[in-house]
């Protein structure tokens, strides 16, 4: 109905709503239709948001004054209302009354109303806009009921008067009068069409209304259910290490370069591989239930052969005091010797994949079956994920914008050269713009290479050094640059969003300034788990510390808010010197640019965070310091992948036999093979699971021979390229890179690795000695 007619059914336009004492009353698009009152903040929000909704079935409506009125659901709802003139305010409060009344009646109905509804719960999408054109067709076919009824009786009782007073007289009037019969005789015939038209419309509307609502409030009630269970899984877990008396690490408690994936708490993690939590094996007396998990790793601690702390003492002291671990020297100065690059001999990478098939998938048609699950033990096809690993992932948020650590090292200036970091930093953010899909969850002691020395000037490795809690590390190296992190995280599921935090450290060096970076994550909130579109966003404060000079940079990402105005993603930044005045000021968004400008003037500052900082003066023009490069043009066909991202999977006879780019699901995936590549992920996480029980045996033979040093050696796991350690700088533990892979890489004797992408048998205890 066009706007500013009072319907009965459909009437919008402009109100104000008072929102808060601070704002007031602010403009908004209001909308009746169907029985319920929406608002948006314009027209334009109303094909994907809307701010709130009122049922006027159940509704108060109440006139203030000569402009406002009230809305209000008797409950939690109430909207306070302001037409912009008196006639404009007795039009709406018409048009509310009106549907109010006819939302009544249709409730009072809808009581009355048999048969089954089901089957219509299989129908389109586009209920809605169906029923609000068929309530309008319905209201004109009434009105011209209405109206064809009034003017025949008008004209019978005319044509009656005139035939008693004159009907031999003038012939003409008998003729009108048989006219008038012939059309009393079809109008009928055509109103009765139309009632029983009008009676079966009705009557199916009602069904679809029915339906409709119904579906709406088990969305709801499932929602609902969904977050209370999230809640009381996270109160569990606290209650059972609080009542264990046993040290267990968070979930997550290694340094990361990014923050985890959205679906990695819904993935199974025991599907490929978990940990134990206690210093020992899991002991063969143990219901058979257990095997339900996967116990192929040790905590991601306790995988560096590390024992559960005693009485009085921390877990970083305990982890290594008890095995005698010397603390890792914070100087790292044995600096890597890398190939000179050459351009021009180094081989052409590829920059395309195949494109995705057409496999649609609801995540809520696998959600709804594992309500009162561990959300940690849900297993997901790999129609969610992406062709990545999560080793390559970690690689390339990390290294993709590499450049920028080259800068770094280039430049003289210390607090210049932590902008450059900083830089870097934000960048990592940006891939979680345009790709929410799921990377696969590493088997333990998969790893990574990615060799770019030759034309970019560094070679990163990646392993998977824990499965319970997940944790990889990830080591990178330059002539002038050294990268090191390990990736772990906690994340909460709430039902309607998945919060994760990283706890740990990202450690940067460069060699001629002798500088030590470090800093931990912002954390990530992942919207839209169960019902819309996926998006991701970062939000909280990172603070990077420079330990040789005492230099700090303060970053905070703003949370988006729909009912904020500021620029969404968007990074503020301080420079600090060690007498915490301010020297250069940073500003953008992590999804498009970076720019810094110098600080002509400050005063010392204090207190904790950015909030307390005091305002600094810019001087001079803005310098980008990182922009966000150009997607390929067909990206939304080949999972949103970067040039840089389409390389990493790529084929490459000379990598370990655990390399992620030898893992036969993934590359099934990624020629377009759902199906098969379900099928061998679930045969991988099969024969993790029996590599698991195999150790186990190993460990009760050994207990029950009295043999309980060798038992618990066996019991964990080792990685194989990383050792835990103390960082001085921070006291945290991490993994550090013991050195010898890329040496095995050349003569390709890879001594001691187990083949974990084979199926079959023979790959619970083989070990490779040369590359395939």
């Amino acid at each position: 109905m066009p706007d500013g007619k009072v319907s009965p059914d459909n009437y919008r336009g402009w109100l104000y709503k008072w929102t808060n004492y601070i704002r007031g009353y602010q403009k908004r698009w209001c909308v009746l239709n169907s029985g319920l009152l929406s608002y948006y903040r314009n027209e334009a929000e109303m094909a994907h948001t809307c701010r709130g909704t009122i049922n006027l079935a159940g509704s108060l409506i109440d006139t203030i004054d000569s402009l406002s009125f009230v809305v209000s659901n008797g409950g939690t709802q109430t909207f306070h209302l302001q037409a912009s003139n008196e006639v404009e305010r007795q039009r709406w409060v018409t048009a509310l009354e009106l549907a109010k009344a006819k939302a009544i009646k249709m409730a009072e109905a809808e009581q009355q109303a048999s048969g089954s509804w089901e089957e219509l719960t299989g129908q389109s999408a586009n209920a809605d806009n169906l029923l609000s054109s068929m309530s309008g067709k319905l209201e004109d076919l009434l009105t011209c009921n209405e109206l064809v009824t009034k003017h025949a009786h008008q004209l019978q009782r005319q044509l009656t008067d005139l035939d008693e007073a004159a009907l031999n007289s003038l012939p003409e009037l008998k003729t009108s009068h048989e006219k008038a019969m012939l059309f009393k005789i079809s109008s009928s015939a055509m109103l009765g069409a139309c009632s029983d038209f009008v009676s079966l419309a009705q009557s199916q509307k009602l069904k679809w209304t029915h339906a409709l609502q119904q579906e709406r409030s088990k969305r709801v009630q499932l929602e609902e259910q969904l977050e209370t269970l999230a809640k009381q899984h996270a109160s569990l877990e606290k209650a059972i290490k609080k009542r264990s008396g046993v040290f267990v690490p968070s979930r997550g408690n290694a340094t990361d370069g990014r923050a985890p994936h959205p679906m990695d708490a819904v993935e199974d993690t025991q599907s490929e591989g978990s940990i134990d939590t206690d210093s020992g094996p899991r002991r063969s007396g143990h219901s058979s239930g257990e095997d339900d998990e996967f116990f192929d790793a040790e905590d991601s601690i306790m995988s560096a052969s590390t024992p559960t702390p005693q009485a009085g003492q921390t877990g970083s002291t305990a982890l290594l005091g008890v095995r005698g671990a010397a603390v890792a020297s914070a100087s790292n100065d044995d600096w890597p010797v890398l190939p000179e690059r050459n351009p021009s001999r180094a081989r052409q990478r590829r920059k395309t994949i195949p494109v995705k098939p057409a496999h649609r998938m609801n995540l809520w048609s696998i959600m709804k079956n594992c309500i009162g699950r561990d959300l940690s033990k849900i297993p997901m096809p790999v129609n969610f994920n992406e062709p990545l690993s999560f080793l390559q992932k970690v690689a390339e948020v990390n290294m993709e914008y590499a450049s920028l650590l080259d800068k770094a090292a280039a430049t003289e200036d210390s607090l210049e050269q932590l902008v450059q970091v900083a830089s870097h930093y934000i960048s990592t953010c940006s891939t979680t713009v345009f790709r929410t899909g799921k990377p696969f969850n590493p088997l333990l002691g998969e790893t990574y290479e990615y060799d770019r020395s030759e034309d970019l000037g560094y070679r990163c490795l990646c392993e998977q050094v824990s499965h319970h809690p997940p944790a990889l590390s990830m080591d990178a190296q330059s002539k002038d640059w050294h990268m090191y992190l390990d990736y772990s995280a906690s994340s909460k599921f709430r039902g309607k969003y998945l919060q994760i935090t990283p706890h740990s450290y990202v450690h940067v060096k460069f060699r001629r300034s002798g500088n030590h970076y470090t800093n931990k994550m912002v954390p990530s909130t992942v919207h839209n788990i169960i019902v819309g579109k996926l998006w991701v966003d970062q939000s909280g404060e990172v603070e990077i510390i420079n330990h040789k000079t005492g230099d700090r940079c303060q970053l905070k990402f703003l949370a988006y808010s729909y009912f904020s105005n500021q620029t969404p993603r968007k990074v503020t930044g301080v420079v600090y010197d060690r007498s915490k005045t301010a020297r250069f000021m940073i500003s953008g968004t992590w999804d498009n640019k970076v720019e810094y400008w110098r600080v002509s003037s400050s005063d010392p500052v204090g207190g904790q965070g950015i909030a307390s900082r005091v305002p600094t003066v810019k001087s001079g023009p803005p310098i980008t310091s990182w922009s966000f490069g150009p997607m390929p043009v067909d990206h939304e066909l080949r999972y949103s992948f970067t040039d840089f991202a389409c390389s990493l999977n790529e084929p490459d006879p000379m990598v370990a036999p655990t390399d992620c780019r030898r893992r036969p699901d993934q590359c099934l995936m990624e020629s377009g093979d759902f199906d098969a590549a379900n099928t061998i992920k679930i045969q991988l996480e099969d024969k993790q699971r029996e590599r698991r029980r195999h150790r186990e045996a190993h460990v009760a033979a050994l207990e029950a021979q009295g043999k309980t040093t060798e038992a618990a050696e066996v019991a964990r796991h080792k990685p194989r390229w990383f050792r835990a350690e103390q960082d001085i700088a921070t006291s945290a533990i991490y993994h550090r890179y013991l050195g010898g892979y890329w040496e095995s890489r050349e003569k390709q004797e890879w001594d001691g690795l187990v083949d974990i992408f084979r199926t079959d048998d023979a790959a619970t205890s083989t070990t490779t000695t040369s590359s395939n």
